[in-house]
């Protein structure tokens, strides 16, 4: 909605093979259960707006307009644009599947690149910072005497959405962190207060009356915030922990303040300085009386930078992507090195891809929170410009790169159109759980719900797995920059009763009456019966509105009923379980590997829990541990449109691959 680029792209999450995008993901959100949407600036991509004529039909692409462009007729810098994500049903050419953009209507107070945006749990968006035009970090020098507005090419100010009318109004935590707190670092916290850490330094901060509390500063003098970007997220907020939110920082780079340099280039080689592989923990609100403080956490198998936390529905971390030394960002020099000829990576301020993803289990031992065994490589570098996100079959999609100015695809770190899924190791289940009874809608308190697992949905003693089954709800956020903006993880309180069949009927509660620790919007609902998540399914939080929303008591839950202990489940017992959670796949398409030994080929035949998922056809030859190559997309088409220069303005390609069997 905030964003200033200019290129814009639909995946139809129909298939487990991934195609070409056309356009580099630089930005992506999951619309519904059927869509992925894409962005990337107007520049050389291989799709251009004025392009052909309509047609939706399967395997086709469609590019639809979006005004406001940085680049282009209208100054994207202020936009705020909106959209309802269609289905397969709709007409994607329909005025109500169209981005509303128009800022004669509808924008904001003053020009924002790589600004922050956070809902309050009345579903307003506090909208923070940014540049006011671009550049590598937001400071004219290192020691600007214009601390904070840096002659005017910083934006220390926040505003709302919706608007208020007020005027902006002034921050001092961005004066505090000048030059480095882009895309800083928000959380909502259960107080209604927001966590903010840019730079080194950390606040609470009542954006409704504009004080801030000064936190602990980032150890280490670490710096986890863009450029050095590192992989941040808020762990599951669980009934355990009673849903009081604990962040967590690992990676990014610990350069000097000189180094950091300029708007225009550091001021140091970045891609001879190794990233960060140090994790902190912290608490911003203890619970228990204690001052919030930074913890070490384990580190990370590697050090990265870019790299990204995805929350899976079983509640531990997946990180992807990035690079072992440098930043994210791109230049054609630095202080050091002057000529552009000389710079060994083109323009990218990183080295070394990481192509092997890690999990983290938050609640794991420490010393043993981190595992990559089992995890194949990938040969595509993911640096800057690329994305990840959860996908409503819990697997994640991985796109982009470009960490040039515009596409290059000659130079060491090519603009990449090739999509990856990556299967975690829940994958090599045979059978999923099948929910049935996840409502449309969730409140904030209020009556209890049931939710039916038949016992033909997993294997093992039916007690047990009642025991060893929980129910998520999961926003994957929408993700740019190594960040996934929004990204949380809810666990519902639930007790069961367990029939004589073997099925399993949850009791689950509403959410928690508190909308500040997961505030109202979309979200998917998964059911994880040991270890196997279901399908998500989408609902809506709260009331829909952005309003203060209803909340009532919460109903007690009926106590737990076993039944005897012979009854069972019915699946495969052989696949059904999580395993040792090392089995994972990558999935890219066309079957190739440079290793074709490596990874585990499982034979197994798949309960698919409904016809819209994008999980693969029911019987398969699956491969796990290594990664494939992307198929080619199908024909493109576009709408019929006198739009003009085709740099100028967003444009959408909808794209839906067809299924084809196997990873």
């Amino acid at each position: 909605m905030f964003f200033c680029l200019s290129m814009l792209t639909e995946w139809f999450a129909a298939s487990t093979k991934v195609g070409d995008t056309r356009v580099s993901a630089m930005m992506m959100f999951v619309g519904n259960n059927e869509k992925v949407y894409i962005i990337d600036k107007a520049e050389g991509n291989a799709e251009q707006i004025k392009l052909g004529v309509p047609d939706i039909a399967s395997n086709i692409a469609t590019l639809m307009d979006i005004k406001t462009n940085t680049y282009g007729d209208f100054d994207g810098t202020k936009s705020i644009r909106i959209l309802n994500p269609c289905t397969n049903a709709d007409d994607m050419s329909s005025p109500e599947c169209q981005w509303f953009d128009d800022p004669s209507v509808l924008s904001m107070q003053r020009h924002r690149w790589y600004s922050a945006a956070e809902p309050l749990g009345d579903g307003r968006i506090v909208i923070i910072g940014g540049f006011a035009n671009g550049g590598y970090v937001n400071r004219g020098s290192p020691d600007d005497p214009d601390r904070g507005f840096e002659g005017n090419a910083s934006e220390p100010t926040f505003e709302w959405y919706p608007p208020t009318g007020e005027t902006p109004q002034l921050m001092q935590f961005m004066f505090d962190t000048s030059g480095l707190n882009a895309y800083a670092h928000t959380y909502l916290m259960k107080s209604g207060k927001m966590f903010l850490q840019a730079y080194l330094k950390t606040i609470l901060w009542d954006p409704d009356t504009n004080t801030e509390t000064p936190l602990p500063d980032m150890p280490d003098g670490i710096v986890r915030v863009y450029p050095a970007s590192g992989a941040v997220a808020m762990l599951p907020l669980t009934p355990s922990n009673n849903w009081n939110p604990t962040i967590l920082f690992c990676g990014g780079n610990d350069m000097d303040n000189e180094a950091w340099g300029n708007y225009s280039w550091p001021f140091i080689n970045t891609w001879e300085k190794p990233a960060s592989s140090s994790c902190h923990r912290i608490t911003p609100e203890p619970e228990d009386g204690s001052s919030p403080t930074y913890t070490q956490d384990d580190s990370m198998l590697e050090s990265r930078t870019m790299g990204q936390f995805i929350i899976l529905p079983t509640g531990k971390l997946l990180v992807v992507n990035g690079g072992l030394n440098g930043t994210a960002g791109y230049a054609n020099q630095t202080l050091l090195t002057e000529s552009f000829s000389d710079m060994p990576f083109g323009m990218s301020l990183a080295s070394g891809p990481v192509g092997t993803p890690a999990e983290y289990d938050p609640n794991a031992a420490s010393g043993s929170r981190w595992s990559n065994q089992g995890f194949s490589s990938t040969q595509i570098a993911r640096l800057y410009h690329s994305s990840a996100i959860l996908l409503p079959d819990a697997s994640v999609m991985i796109a982009g790169s470009n960490p040039s100015v515009d596409v290059n695809l000659t130079t060491v770190f090519p603009t990449t159109y090739k999509a990856e899924i990556f299967y975690p190791s829940y994958f090599s289940a045979s059978t999923r759980p099948t929910p049935s009874g996840i409502p449309k809608t969730l409140s904030y308190g209020g009556s209890s719900f049931d939710i039916t697992v038949p016992s033909s949905s997993y294997s093992g003693l039916s007690n047990n797995a009642a025991e060893n089954t929980h129910v998520s709800v999961v926003r994957p956020g929408w993700t740019t920059h190594a960040m996934n903006m929004g990204q949380r993880y809810l666990q519902l309180n639930n007790t069961y009763t367990v029939n004589s069949d073997g099925s399993i009927v949850l009791h689950v509660s509403q959410m928690p009456p508190i909308p500040n620790i997961f505030q109202p919007g979309p979200a998917m609902v998964f059911v994880v019966v040991n270890g196997i998540p279901s399908n998500g399914t989408f609902v809506i939080v709260g009331s829909g509105n952005i309003e203060t929303q209803p909340t009532a008591d919460v109903q007690e839950l009926p106590p737990k009923v076993q039944a005897d202990e012979s009854v069972s489940g019915s699946a495969d017992g052989s696949t059904t379980g999580a395993g040792n959670g090392n089995g994972t796949g990558m999935g890219t398409g066309t079957g190739s590997s440079e290793d074709p030994n490596a990874g585990v080929t499982i034979s197994a035949s798949r309960n698919r829990p409904n016809e819209d998922s994008h999980l693969p056809p029911q019987t398969q030859t699956r491969t796990f541990g290594r990664f494939r190559h992307s198929l080619p997309l199908a024909p493109v088409t576009h709408p019929s449109s006198s739009l003009g220069d085709p740099y100028s303005r967003f444009s959408l390609l909808v794209w839906r691959p067809k299924h084809t069997p196997g990873f």
